[in-house]
């Protein structure tokens, strides 16, 4: 299975090397999603950034800097809903149903579907799916390998979504709420 971590909207001390180290703990994606940052701070989060881990970063925002800094994937979602002529890496993608999932799974690397549990992250944003339906969208081969679950991904539920046929999970409240517990990073790679 796929681990993808997704960083915080705000920016905050030592971001880049908790990034890099999350990177050298088994992290395959980091996703930049800064939706308030203006484009002169992204630049220096990414210029604090190792180069060599460039190509395993992904943006939500600013896509003209793609190019520049040698990212390897881009993500659409409302806020930038179309690639640059240029770009040819990865691509990934929003789902907050499954008919987004049918609608959009051509032409992306892999898809978030969200949420899956009740975020961490954003308070009152509970569980879009019951787990029947779940089970049902597993069964008809909807949720398959291009299928990243996201939304109060923890250690403890990954063997459940492991059954039901995600290629991987997102994360973004719990890991960055344990992001200096190295034991617990092991043991998420671990569990993937």
């Amino acid at each position: 299975m796929k681990w993808i971590v997704i960083t915080q909207p705000q920016a905050f001390e030592h971001e880049a090397e908790y990034i890099a180290k999350l990177l050298s703990c088994g992290v395959d994606y980091i996703h930049l999603r800064k939706p308030d940052m203006a484009v002169g701070e992204f630049e220096s989060l990414l210029q604090s950034i190792p180069e060599s881990l460039h190509p395993r970063l992904t943006l939500h925002d600013h896509f003209s800097l793609a190019e520049s800094y040698r990212v390897g994937g881009l993500h659409l979602n409302s806020r930038q809903s179309t690639l640059p002529d240029s770009f040819h890496g990865r691509v990934s993608r929003s789902c907050h149903s499954l008919e987004e999932v049918v609608r959009w799974r051509d032409g992306v690397e892999y898809l978030f579907l969200s949420p899956i549990f009740d975020s961490i992250s954003k308070r009152g944003y509970s569980s879009a799916f019951t787990p029947s339906q779940m089970q049902e969208a597993s069964a008809k081969g909807l949720i398959d390998k291009k299928v990243i679950a996201l939304g109060g991904v923890r250690l403890e539920n990954i063997p459940s979504l492991r059954q039901l046929g995600f290629g991987g999970v997102a994360q973004i409240g719990d890991i960055w709420q344990r992001i200096d517990d190295e034991s617990y990073l092991r043991e998420i790679r671990q569990a993937l």
